[in-house]
């Protein structure tokens, strides 16, 4: 206890579309202890009540043994210096959240997008510390990104941009919580392919991905719905192929991060993915390899990117 008093720590929060984990975070970008919270399910107005209540709640516990000076939160959507401009998958909207839990907390409250802060967290200590100029997808509730070139997040001024997931790649496609059509998270992001999973096995809602993944791994070509899982992974890889090359199109990136739970389903969806790039007519500048890294930093990049 001594001990935590006398060193500095800094608190890490990562708010995505269905949970919060909040942790405390050595200089060395080490968490120490984490607390996680779901929010799936959670009716809009509750949101922030919720998010504010569990933030601070939290704080104060850690606050008992560790000597923080700093937070850093990471929040998907638009965000400035203070306000969540707009985070259409917690149906959040001109939120002034850095404002609202000063009125609680004593302390720095730094807020960023994010699929940066993880982009930030895998270039500092994971798996794309070795590359300049990268790529970064994280695949979730939705799908965020973000640019890094010459070690550096690609500065789009005012707003932080990279909506990857906003961009378009069916025209008057399927409705995005954005109020867009066709957008590549509807089609490409893993709630997608978890629910087009569980909708074609005619699966219950609640059934998690860990068991989805087992059912996938674990079915035979001579079981009946084999086929059904064949063509749900067909269509979303296809889909995240079309996307991803885009982006290859435009920044040339020497490599390309993912993370998100599409790290959790790596070993049945990325070699087909290596080869939907390389096979099909899709990169402007023809390649023999395609060089993806998955997070290594899983979930808990958030939380180390919002304090760095």
């Amino acid at each position: 206890m001594e001990k935590k008093k006398n060193l500095s720590y800094k608190i890490g929060i990562d708010l995505g579309g269905s949970h919060i984990a909040i942790g405390v975070v050595d200089k060395n970008g080490k968490i120490l202890e984490k607390i996680e919270k779901k929010l799936k399910g959670i009716i809009t107005k509750d949101v922030k009540k919720i998010i504010e209540n569990t933030i601070i709640e939290t704080i104060n516990k850690f606050q008992e043994e560790y000597k923080i000076t700093e937070i850093g939160i990471a929040i998907p959507g638009t965000v400035t210096n203070d306000e969540v401009i707009k985070s259409v998958n917690l149906g959040l909207k001109n939120y002034k959240i850095v404002e609202e839990l000063k009125k609680k907390i004593d302390l720095p409250i730094k807020i960023r997008n994010d699929a940066k802060c993880a982009a930030i967290a895998e270039s500092t200590y994971g798996a794309l510390k070795q590359y300049k100029r990268t790529l970064f997808l994280t695949l979730g509730t939705g799908i965020g990104g973000a640019v890094i070139i010459n070690n550096k997040l690609l500065d789009t001024g005012e707003l932080p941009g990279c909506e990857i997931g906003h961009m378009i790649i069916e025209k008057d496609g399927l409705e995005c919580n954005c109020g867009k059509k066709g957008c590549f998270e509807r089609y490409s992001s893993m709630k997608a392919f978890k629910d087009n999973l569980r909708k074609a096995l005619g699966l219950d809602e609640n059934v998690s991905g860990k068991e989805l993944l087992a059912i996938i791994k674990n079915t035979k070509k001579a079981d009946k719905n084999y086929s059904k899982i064949q063509k749900v992974k067909k269509e979303f890889i296809e889909n995240l192929a079309l996307g991803i090359s885009n982006l290859i199109n435009i920044f040339e990136p020497e490599a390309i991060g993912i993370g998100g739970s599409f790290v959790y389903f790596v070993e049945v969806l990325l070699e087909d993915l290596k080869k939907e790039l390389l096979t099909k007519n899709l990169l402007f500048n023809p390649r023999k390899e395609v060089n993806i890294q998955t997070a290594v930093l899983g979930n808990e990049a958030g939380i180390i990117g919002a304090i760095l």
